[in-house]
């Protein structure tokens, strides 16, 4: 009896660690936004310069993804959090007093490369402090802290910059992060440490020159042009390096990212479905904001609105979720979130000028109901194949992999947006008499439509893969009884 009670306070205490840094981190990610005006206005900035806030700040987390696996071996992973959560702390601390627009993107770019480390190392965690048993229901309490803050994150950001000022955003961080180091130091367990291993320097630098050069091609490439020398110059360096990078660590017997995570198949699957999830949660974070502020003209405090129901709920569901994975397994959640995200990116793809709020936010309520059952099985079902002992590299993949996809997804999306609606521009140019106001928010219409199309088909690749989970699910499960 005692047991038990003190395994289920070491449980909470784990995962009320993990849980304040992983919030805090995805929270600081999505507050920026709705303060471009304000600090374009303070600093006399242009967009583009500004936009270099989150540009700068998801090139940092992409860059430092690969490397977790390695520092979390060579330093402990409670020692690795600890660190990266202060460093976070302190960088969102000198923000507040930034002095100019360059020193604020600096600082920010500083506290990304923290925030990519505390992201794989929560995950990690999961997989190294808990029971088998019970990560399911940890992983979708991890999946509820990188939720609950893109709830709120837009909201929150509007009312802390109206009332407080931009320097708000990130003073909010502060206690959130010394309450975290806190509670980091005191809850999570000590854990034994690989001090035998060597650092792969020129591994480290071209894992750097790849990540930085095929991120910033992704993000970059909509706004210098795919066939822009800077984007297919960027895209070759972060090519070649890749590959050279990939070719040295399979040859490495201590390597800095351990690529051999790829050789379960599970895990290369499951990667695989969480990519297809990506790109279409990106989808429609790109898409309906554009809808709803540039086509129908609505202010971003309504567009905040329209997508908070999908995002509670989405919130809500991950629980749900966690306690459903023990009972049924990763197949059918995985699969009906798929189907869910087909059938309501179909519905979105015949989106209408005149479409009411109610009507887009009961659709991304279903989509996010649909990320919400996929998203954590998925998660689970790739990390739960992988050995505890190369947990820390296969979270570092996973995070890598993941970034890269959203960067090429908002890029590759923003892209096709932009086209189609040039396309369609055109065509109800030469075919109508209305207004030159009515044609563009028509055609730009018009190309939501396509994109969200495109969305399904990218969601139908995974119905296969998910097929594939399910033939060697128990086949784990049915070794352990045979012996």
């Amino acid at each position: 009896m005692t047991s038990s009670s003190s395994g289920k306070s070491a449980f909470w205490f784990i995962i009320l660690a993990i849980f304040f840094g992983n919030f805090m981190s995805i929270l600081s990610s999505t507050t920026i936004n709705v303060a471009f005006p304000i600090f374009m206005k303070d600093f006399g900035a242009e967009l583009g310069k500004v936009q270099w806030m989150i540009t700068g700040f998801l090139l940092a987390t992409g860059v430092v993804a690969p490397i977790v696996g390695y520092f979390g071996d060579r330093f402990s992973y409670k020692r690795l959090y600890i660190f990266a959560l202060s460093g976070f702390t302190l960088f969102s601390a000198l923000c507040t007093v930034a002095w100019s627009i360059d020193t604020l993107i600096l600082f920010r770019i500083l506290q990304g490369v923290f925030s990519g480390l505390i992201i794989p190392t929560t995950l990690t965690m999961i997989y190294q402090f808990i029971e088998k048993d019970r990560q399911p229901f940890a992983m979708s309490l991890w999946s509820l802290s990188s939720m609950l803050a893109p709830a709120f994150g837009p909201t929150l950001g509007g009312l802390l910059t109206e009332y407080f000022g931009w320097q708000s955003l990130f003073l909010l961080n502060l206690p959130l992060g010394i309450a975290a180091v806190t509670v980091a130091i005191k809850c999570l367990p000590y854990q034994s440490i690989n001090t035998s291993k060597t650092f792969d320097f020129p591994g480290f630098i071209t894992v750097l020159l790849s990540s930085s050069f095929i991120i910033l091609s992704f993000t970059e490439g909509n706004g210098w042009g795919w066939t822009n020398w800077k984007t297919l110059i960027c895209l070759l360096i972060g090519i070649v390096t890749l590959i050279y990078f990939i070719r040295r660590e399979l040859g490495l017997a201590n390597p800095l990212l351990n690529l051999s995570v790829f050789r379960t198949s599970r895990f290369t699957y499951s990667l695989i479905i969480n990519c297809i999830i990506t790109a279409s949660l990106y989808s429609g974070t790109l898409l309906i904001p554009v809808f709803v502020q540039d086509v129908q003209h609505s202010t971003p405090l309504v567009t905040a609105l329209v997508l908070l129901p999908g995002s509670l709920v989405m919130a809500l569901c991950s629980p749900v979720v966690g306690k459903l994975y023990s009972r049924t397994g990763p197949f059918p959640l995985i699969m009906g979130g798929v189907v869910l995200l087909i059938a309501s990116n179909w519905e979105l793809s015949h989106i209408r000028l005149q479409a009411s709020h109610v009507y887009v936010a009961g659709w991304m309520t279903l989509r996010y109901v649909g990320i919400s059952l996929a998203f954590m099985p998925v998660m689970n079902a790739g990390m739960s194949s992988i050995s505890k002992e190369r947990s820390g590299h296969a979270s570092s993949v996973t995070n890598w992999v993941r970034q890269a996809t959203g960067a090429l997804s908002i890029g590759v999306f923003s892209s096709l947006l932009a086209a189609r609606s040039l396309v369609h521009q055109k065509e109800l140019s030469g075919a109508s008499s209305a207004s030159a106001s009515f044609i563009r928010d028509q055609s730009m219409t018009l190309a939501v439509q396509d994109v969200f199309l495109i969305a399904v088909l990218i969601c139908i690749v995974a119905i296969p893969l998910t097929f594939v989970l399910k033939e060697k699910r128990n086949k784990p499960q049915q070794a352990v009884l045979q012996k």
